[in-house]
């Protein structure tokens, strides 16, 4: 406290120093230093921001870097609505371990209320809880779009940073309501923080791993070249996907790219370099020495001092595979510019559903291993959500379900007086439950009651709630909020006292045990969301990729954004696939199969003609159709049955330009597997599938169905076939849900049944007649 006061103490004698400075300055006819008075730039002549210039930030230094991320990329996903006298909202944001922040600016989009008073009115724009600006909220910009530049200083800006928008606001100069409608401000989404950076050099040292390929303070896409020494065959592949899905777990939201190619090191940044090394290898500017056994090294790009490189290095397939899996899972225990890896095994194999990033299904899971207890605490009287991020298994079978059993334990601070405190659970945004906070008045006061307050100010309680998943997606979200009682006074009476506090007890836990897994196929739609059914096993050891004869950089890029993308849905790396060519497919005829095509080079599409509702060879192009494009997007039916969109129509046309497309079928090599092809006319076009997968903010549509074609940043699903069925129900559950889909089968079994138990009665009384008689 007392460091604190005395710094507090310095900078207001600073400050006033400066006035006294920038005053005696002005007298002498000379502007105050620029220094003190670059805070805040206000909107030019107070034009909307739909008619004013974009303002434009500083450029960055030579030798420099400079980026921008909106709000919205920082993840905020609407905008920040102020309201009160006092109210505030964070957004974080990092800076890259090999940077350093030269300069900073936040373009920013607000609008605040016509009734507020100019001069006790305010937006103060906070760095780590440091005033980078203070802006004015005169009257006659009030309720149209603003756009103010504001210059951060550079020296606020640490690796993991809070940008915090506080309001202040009044409306009276006498009494006032301090949560009056009139109070507010708002601050768009597009609101730009932009940065500009120096480059540092980091040291080789395997310890710094994922840095610098992947740095979690950098919210923007991960993009990342991989360098093979030369042309790949399955294993190097199959290494090289072991890297792509560890760096696309790591991504995460973030999304992850992947471009390859043989044998050329980037002009610039970082990369992946796999190399079979029994002699030493020149590539480029680089000189990668033979290899003793499985290795791993960090080294300069030497074309590029700011740039690091990956050599993963081996003196055969097998031994490349074993280091990269090294590097996939034990990245965290590797020191020094170069390891030899001695040995690598997996203490027990994985089992289906056990992905890091997935709710277990077996067992009750606490809230507390699914987000920072930390983040389960509130304060205030509108404390907004307390979001709890849940990504499920897709196969999850829903039907006549209650729903999953949560267990909540929490704790409030009761008021003294209220009628409305309550509890809220909702699940997607879909209301579930509502739990009355009751005040001291409510819960009958008393000796018990205010002994229990003394030992804690706040009061424990406990409630259960079934969470229906019918609108469950594989990323979902449980939301408790919190809702106080506002309770007005009267004039002049009116105050809010920031004591009010709640906390979710991390031990509260949701238990899906009870449901089993079961879906119908083919269903991109839970492919795109999910990777599913690859990523049923999360080291993907019981799929396999069929690349086309030929293959080259287009198609092993895609291939290896494919799999970042099941990395980021199963937080663990694909150790375990299989990449063959066509003419191997028997040997993996057990496995799920991940079909690429690019042209006429996938002889499986010849073979599997009967199965596909769309082909491409050449400029002949032949598609399915059915409703599923006409229908409401948004809405499942809870039947499998009811949701299918058949093909109804096909069409066949000539033409230059071919589609890209993604399908999926049953296998034709082994009854319960699954097929899905990304097939396109050229391999370039690839990349539109694989960026369609990793989806963003550009794309309005999602892949869905059994058949979605992709023209650039357009997806259309044409058909949702469902065709076959994967999972287990056990023998009860599996009878009723038959003889749900198929209502003669019932009627004949209910007769059968009637037919029985009526035996059976007659049987037993003409028994029973006949010992009477006897």
């Amino acid at each position: 406290m007392i460091p604190t006061a005395f710094a507090r103490l310095d900078s207001r004698r600073t400050l006033r120093g400066a006035l006294a400075l920038g005053s005696a300055l002005l007298c002498l006819g000379t502007p105050p230093l620029a220094a003190w008075a670059d805070t805040a730039t206000p909107a030019a002549a107070a034009q909307p921001a739909a008619v004013e210039a974009p303002a434009a930030a500083p450029e960055a230094a030579p030798g420099g870097l400079e980026y921008a991320l909106t709000l919205k990329q920082l993840g905020r996903r609407d905008t920040l609505n102020l309201q009160g006298t006092e109210s505030s909202d964070v957004v974080t944001f990092g800076v890259r371990a090999d940077q350093v922040v030269t300069g900073a600016q936040l373009v920013l989009d607000y609008s605040y209320s016509p009734a507020l008073l100019p001069d006790l009115s305010q937006i103060n724009v906070l760095v780590n809880e440091e005033v980078a600006a203070s802006l004015a909220l005169p009257k006659e910009n009030a309720g149209t779009p603003q756009r103010t530049v504001v210059n951060i200083p550079p020296q606020l800006i640490t690796e993991f940073n809070r940008l915090r928008l506080q309001f202040i606001g009044h409306y009276n100069m006498g009494c006032e309501d301090p949560l009056h409608s009139s109070l507010w401000a708002k601050i768009n989404t597009s609101s730009e923080l932009h940065l500009q950076v120096k480059q540092i050099e980091l040291k080789n040292d395997l310890s710094i791993l994922p840095l610098p390929f992947f740095d979690r303070r950098d919210s923007r896409q991960l993009d990342l070249p991989l360098v093979f020494g030369a042309t790949p065959d399955t294993g190097s592949l199959e290494a090289a996907g072991a890297i792509s899905s560890w760096l696309g777990a790591l991504a995460s939201y973030r999304g992850a790219n992947f471009s390859a190619n043989v044998g050329q090191l980037p002009e610039h940044g970082n990369a992946v370099v796999l190399v079979l090394a029994k002699e030493p290898v020149q590539l480029g500017d680089l000189q990668v020495p033979a290899a003793k056994g499985p290795t791993v090294s960090l080294q300069s790009n030497p074309r590029d001092p700011f740039g690091k490189l990956l050599v993963i290095s081996g003196r055969d397939d097998a031994e490349l595979k074993l280091a990269a899996n090294a590097v996939a899972l034990g990245s965290k225990t590797l020191v020094g510019p170069s390891v030899v890896i001695d040995h690598l095994e997996a203490l027990a194999p994985r089992q289906p559903y056990d992905a890091p990033n997935w709710l277990p299904t077996n067992r009750p899971v606490k809230l507390g291993e699914l987000i920072d207890p930390a983040r389960l605490s509130i304060s205030g009287y509108n404390p907004g959500n307390i979001s709890v991020p849940m990504q499920l298994p897709p196969d999850l079978f829903n039907w006549h379900e209650n729903g999953a059993p949560l267990d909540l334990k929490y704790r409030y601070t009761p008021q003294q007086v209220s009628s409305n405190s309550s509890l809220l659970v909702s699940f997607n945004d879909s209301f579930v439950k509502s739990m009355p906070l009751p005040s001291v008045t409510s819960l009958g006061g008393g000796a018990d009651l205010l002994e229990l307050l003394k030992k804690d100010a706040s009061l424990p309680r406990e409630a259960s709630a079934l969470v229906p998943l019918a609108n469950a997606t594989p990323r979902s979200q449980l939301q408790l909020r919190f809702m106080f009682d506002y309770v007005k006074q009267g004039d002049c009476r009116d105050i809010i006292i920031d004591n009010m506090r709640g906390l979710i007890d991390p031990d509260s836990s949701l238990d899906l045990s009870g449901y089993k897994h079961f879906i119908a196929l083919p269903n991109l739609g839970v492919f795109n969301d999910s990777g599913f059914p690859f990523t049923r096993m999360a080291d993907l050891s019981e799929s396999a990729v069929v690349l086309p004869d030929g293959s080259g950089p287009a198609e092993w890029g895609a291939y290896l954004t494919v799999l970042g993308r099941f990395g980021q849905a199963t937080g663990y790396p694909a150790t375990a696939v299989s990449v063959v060519a066509a003419k191997d497919v028997q040997g993996v005829a057990d496995k799920d199969l991940l079909v690429f095509s690019s042209g006429d080079n996938q002889p499986l599409l010849k073979q599997w003609l009967d199965r596909l509702p769309a082909i491409n060879q050449g400029d002949k192009q032949r598609f399915s159709l059915s409703d599923l494009a006409l229908r409401a997007r948004d809405w499942i039916a809870p039947s499998a049955e009811a949701d299918q969109h058949k093909p109804q129509v096909q069409v066949s046309y000539t033409g230059a330009d071919s589609s890209t497309y993604l399908t999926g079928f049953e296998s034709p090599l082994k009854s319960g597997r699954s097929v899905v092809l990304i097939a396109a006319a050229k391999p370039e076009s690839l990349a539109d599938a694989s960026a369609a997968l990793i989806g963003g903010d550009h794309y309005q549509d999602s892949i869905q169905g059994s058949l979605a074609v992709i023209n650039g940043k357009q997806i259309t699903s044409l058909v949702a076939d469902e065709q076959y069925y994967v999972g287990s129900l056990g023998l009860f559950k599996r009878i009723q849900w038959v003889l749900s889909q198929n209502p003669l089968l019932m009627l004949l079994v209910t007769l059968l049944g009637l037919g029985l138990v009526s035996s059976l009665v007659y049987l037993g009384l003409r028994a029973r007649a006949q010992k009477r008689l006897a």
